[in-house]
C-alpha cells in the first residue's frame, strides 16, 4: 500500500486547520444540502475562471462521476478514492495558496493538481455528496497517522454503511478503501459531519475520545461550502 509522504509544514498547518472546518461545518450550515453538478456548466466554469488545463481536469472528473454512478456505494468510494488520488499530488498550503492553511474547493484543487490531507477530503466528500451517498454515511476525520516511524496529523474520509459500524477509510496515504480495524497506522481523534458536528470517532472500535483544541478563527473557512455550491 503506497504512501504519499506528508511534509513538515503540512502536518503543523493541519493539526490546527482541521479543527476549524469542523467548527465551521458544525456551526455554520446545519443540515449538509444536496449537491449536483451541471456537467456543460462545471466545465464552461472552470474553463473560463483557471483555463483549459483545469476543463479537462473538470470533465474527467465528470466522466469518473457518470461512469460511477450505476454502481453501488462501495464501488462508488473506491472509484471516487482512485480519481483523487491520482488528481492531485500532496503539497503544503503555503506553497500552494500563499497561505499556511487555505481549504480549496474541489475545482480548485483541480486548477493547482495539487492539495494537502483535507483537499483530498473535499474532493470526495463533494463527489459522493453528487452520487447519492446520503451526508450522514460520511465523516470528515482528524486522525494521527504513522508514517515513516513518526506520528502526523491527518486528515480521512469514514464511510458509515450504518451510524454504529464500522468505517471504511478513504485516505490519500493508502490507495485502497478499507475498514478502520485494518488500519492500525491510523489512530482517531475526532470526526464531523454537516448534519451533527464534532463527536468521538470509531468508538466502537477503538474506544477513542475527542480532545479538541480552542481559540480558532473559523471565518476563514466559511467559504467553502457556499463556493462548492454556487
Amino acid at each position: 500500500m503506497p504512501y504519499r509522504q506528508p511534509t513538515a509544514a503540512r502536518v503543523r498547518a493541519l493539526s490546527w486547520g482541521l479543527t476549524a472546518l469542523a467548527l465551521c461545518l458544525a456551526l455554520a450550515w446545519g443540515p449538509a444540502p444536496a449537491v449536483t453538478f451541471d456537467p456543460i456548466l462545471l466545465t464552461s466554469y472552470a474553463r473560463r475562471q483557471y483555463g483549459a488545463r483545469t476543463a479537462r481536469a473538470a470533465e474527467s472528473w465528470q466522466v469518473m462521476q457518470a461512469r460511477t454512478a450505476a454502481l453501488d456505494e462501495q464501488g462508488r468510494l473506491r472509484m471516487v478514492n482512485a480519481f483523487w488520488n491520482d488528481a492531485l499530488v500532496a503539497g503544503e498550503d503555503l506553497a500552494l495558496w500563499g497561505q499556511v492553511d487555505y481549504w480549496a474547493t474541489p475545482l480548485e484543487s483541480l486548477a493547482k493538481g495539487a492539495g494537502d490531507a483535507e483537499d483530498y477530503v473535499i474532493g470526495k466528500y463533494f463527489s459522493l455528496l453528487s452520487l447519492g451517498v446520503p451526508p450522514d454515511r460520511l465523516r470528515f476525520v482528524y486522525a494521527r497517522a504513522r508514517v515513516g516511524g513518526r506520528s502526523v496529523a491527518h486528515m480521512v474520509l469514514g464511510y458509515y454503511p450504518q451510524p454504529r459500524s464500522e468505517p471504511l477509510v478513504l485516505d490519500n496515504l493508502v490507495d485502497r478503501v478499507l475498514p478502520a480495524s485494518a488500519r492500525p497506522d491510523l489512530m482517531p481523534v475526532f470526526s464531523f459531519d454537516a448534519r451533527k458536528g464534532i463527536y468521538a470517532w470509531w468508538e466502537t472500535v477503538r474506544g477513542g475520545a475527542a480532545r479538541l483544541p480552542a481559540g480558532f478563527d473559523v471565518s476563514r473557512v466559511a467559504r467553502l461550502f457556499s463556493a462548492v455550491m454556487e
